[in-house]
Parts: C-alpha cells; structure tokens; sequence
C-alpha cells in the first residue's frame, strides 16, 4: 500500500478515523486512573468527585479553546505554534520546549513502570534491561511512519477502553447485590465514614492539583490529527466527545470506587483502587488483571509521549526555534531525526533515573510538575487573542468557545489561583519553583536565539544592499 501524501508542514497524514477517534477516546485514561485515584480518595475521602469534576471541567473548557484554533488552523506545533502567532514567537519557543521537556521525562517514567511489572513477572531479566528494550522497540515503530503509532495506539486503547467498560459493568452489579462473589454492596461507603467530605474542603482543592494532572495528554488529539485527511472535522468531533469520557471514565469509575470501599482503606493507597475494589467483589486474579491493564496504559502512555515530543519538536525546528537538521522527514513523512533527538534525550534521563543520585532526578521531575497549567494559561491566552483577531476580520469561526470573551477570562483566572495555591502546599511548593526556574531559563535561551538570528537577517541584508 502507498503512504500518503504529506501534509503541507511534509508530515505523512497516515492517520486514520479510527486512528484519530480511539486515541481521543484512550489519550485521556493513563495508569493514575486505574492505580493513582487511590492517593487522591485517601487525601479527599468520597468528595474526590467534586476535585474529578473541577479538573474535568477545566480540561473540557482548555480543550475546547484548543479546538476552535485548531480547526481553524492545523499544526503538529498545536498551542505551540498558536501561542508563537497570538502572544510573540518567546511565547511559543517557551512552551513549545516546556511541553517537548515534559513528554520526555514521561518516557522513562513509564519505561521503568511498564519493566517493574514485567520485572515481577521474569525476574530474571533486570529491570533496566526491560526498560531499554520497551523503548527501543516502541521508538523503531515510531521511526517507521505516523500509521505505525495510530495502529499501536489504536490497540492499545481499545484494550484500556474495554477494560474500563467491564469494570463498570461488575461495579455496577456489586453495587445492586447482583454480584454473587463480591463482599460489598450498596453505596453506603459514600457517607458512612465521616461524611461525604470527611477532611473539608481544603483537602479537596488539594485533590484537584492531583487529578488535574491525570487528564495531561487529552491535547494530544489536536497535535495528531494536523497528520490525518481531514483534521478539522477529526479535531471537532474528538472535542464534543470529551466531555463524555471524562464523565464515563473517570467520574463514573470514581463514583464506584468510593461507594463500594471505604475512602481510608490502606489497600487504596497501597495497592491501588481498581486493584482494590476487584478484590473486595471476588474477582479472581485481581492484581494480574490490574496489572496487564496498568502495562497497557503504560505502554500507551509511553508510546504517545516519544510520538508528541518528536512532533512537538519537529514543529519548533519548522519555525527554527530547534536546530534546523531536525526539521528532517524520511520518505514516508515521518520526522526521524526529531525522533532520535527525542529518544536521545529520554535515554539519558533513564541513565540518570539510574545512576544519577535520587535528588537529581527528583529536580528534573519537579521541574515539570506545573507544566501542564503552563501550557493551559498559554491556550487560553492565544484563544484569547486570536478570537479576538478573527472577530476584527470579520471572519466567522467553525468551531467556538462557549461564552467568549467571559469564560476564558473565568479559565485565566482560575489557572492563575491554582498556581499560587500552589506556591503555599508544601507537597507543590518545589514543583512550581523548580518549574518556574526552568521557564525563565528557556525563555533566556530563546531571546539569545531570536536575537543571533535576528542580527543575521539584518547582515544579509545589509550585505545586499551593499
């Protein structure tokens, strides 16, 4: 079969439909679903829906400002690009290399989560070799075209997809008395120990930081479709549907977690909450099958992150906010070079993860810690100005934010409380100094840049004019 024709930026657009739809539909669900809400119920108690559903609406109101420019304007710089158009090219240079940082430290983050579980599986392979071996194997399919990670993706969230169904189908069924084997029924659990906010409201906006950062990767939809036949269309129909899957996979799984065990059970925080609640309704094998499922997510996880930070990056090289070599495409549109750069980098924080002392990677990992609101302040900002932009040229949008100019102010300002709220938990306050840090040393690296190549514009054309 011959590759498609490349985009208008040479990118393959090998993606399909289904491609686009199931990677919208599984970009959203990672490892903290299935293991992480554990420690989120443990600090908020049953009102952990309320932090789910601030942060899901946050994410629903970010992603729908993304979508009304990226339908209008497809790119696999996405925000990047946007930002670089709306705010000034030292906006879109910073989050550009902000983002691509963040997706590369995911990479051995998960590598070394997908081998922890193989490594409980064989132990006589070590760790790092499974490591090493996951990453190879996913960045060779990387390299090869764009349909090689659709169809990775495309199986591996269907997979995730279907894990969650039946675990709703069976907690529903505990839930009504119609599962024979389980120990637990009912939703007693809701109020039954302490009340439904056992640790006050604090604890709950407390929560939301923790849960926000479980959505980070919904974005990636609007970076993958710039390579698919009809991004606009693909864009706009991931975007109506997320408000669905936050609400069926994450509030719905939530909802019947807290209602079937206890919101202080150690085994949540220890084990992990599907783990948990499929042990307590008799489900046979329950840590295998959690397990399998968490190795799923973790393999997607990792699959997503080599592919967002090689386009995010192949994107910044294509605005020359990256060495030019790795604007580079194969024959068949894919961006290797940003490829190898990507996976160069995510090796050497594998080696660090490994040999380095632990409060060196620790820096590296609390240095991206608020990244994620970086990046949505900077989609509201460019949403913000582009708008405002196309409603000066009189030119009518496709696709809009709901209640513009209002609510995307009402985003701003909540993303900016989040940031200081932040600065006064002690569990975030090196997160936001140490991501703070790392943003004014790239936007410092950007103006040296823009500076050295703006001084060679002009020497060019003084040369001419000479």
């Amino acid at each position: 079969m011959n590759e498609l024709p490349a985009s208008r930026d040479n990118l393959s657009q090998g993606l399909k439909s289904r491609h686009i739809r199931m990677l919208s539909i599984g970009g959203v669900i990672g490892a903290g679903l299935f293991v992480g809400s554990g420690h989120a119920i443990a600090a908020a108690g049953p009102a952990v829906l309320i932090a789910y559903m601030i942060a899901g609406a946050l994410v629903v109101f970010i992603m729908r400002m993304l979508a009304e420019m990226a339908v209008n304007t497809p790119d696999s710089g996405s925000f990047s690009t946007y930002a670089s158009q709306a705010l000034g090219r030292w906006a879109g240079f910073t989050i550009g290399w902000l983002y691509w940082w963040f997706w590369v430290l995911v990479i051995p983050l998960e590598a070394n989560a997908a081998a922890t579980i193989l490594n409980a599986w064989v132990p006589d392979i070590a760790i790092w070799q499974f490591t090493l071996f996951i990453t190879l194997i996913l960045t060779v399919t990387n390299l090869f075209s764009v349909k090689n990670y659709g169809e990775f993706e495309f199986w591996l969230a269907l997979i995730k997809v279907c894990a969650i169904i039946a675990f709703l189908a069976l907690a529903a069924a505990a839930i009504f008395g119609l599962l024979p084997t389980s120990q637990v029924s009912g939703v007693s659990h809701l109020y039954d120990r302490g009340g439904f906010m056992p640790h006050g409201i604090g604890a709950v906006l407390s929560a939301v930081l923790t849960t926000m950062f479980s959505f980070m990767g919904t974005e990636i939809v609007t970076i993958a479709a710039a390579e698919s036949r009809n991004p606009g269309k693909e864009i706009s129909r991931a975007t109506n549907s997320v408000i669905w899957r936050i609400a069926l996979f994450y509030l719905l799984s939530i909802f019947f977690i807290v209602a079937l065990v206890p919101w202080n059970a150690p085994d949540l925080a220890a084990k992990g909450s599907y783990q948990t609640v499929l042990e307590m309704m008799g489900i046979p094998h329950a840590r295998l099958i959690v397990d399998v499922i968490v190795l799923t997510a973790v393999c997607s996880c990792l699959n997503s992150a080599l592919y967002t930070s090689s386009r995010m990056l192949f994107s910044l090289a294509k605005r020359k906010d990256a060495p030019a070599v790795i604007a580079k495409t194969n024959t068949k549109g894919t961006p290797y070079m940003a490829v190898i750069f990507s996976t160069s980098v995510a090796f050497l924080a594998v080696i660090a993860n490994y040999l380095a002392p632990a409060a060196v990677f620790d820096f590296l990992l609390a240095s991206s810690g608020a990244i994620a609101l970086l990046v949505y302040l900077v989609i509201a900002f460019s949403q913000l100005v582009m708008r405002r932009r196309c409603e000066a040229k009189g030119k009518v949008l496709d696709y809009k934010m709901w209640l513009f100019p209002g609510l995307t102010y009402a985003i701003i300002a909540v993303i900016i409380g989040i940031l200081g709220s932040m600065l006064f938990i002690p569990g975030h306050q090196s997160e936001v100094m140490a991501t703070g840090g790392l943003t004014l040393v790239v936007i410092a690296a950007g103006c040296i840049v823009h500076r050295r190549q703006n001084r060679k514009v002009s020497s060019s054309v003084l040369a001419r004019n000479n």
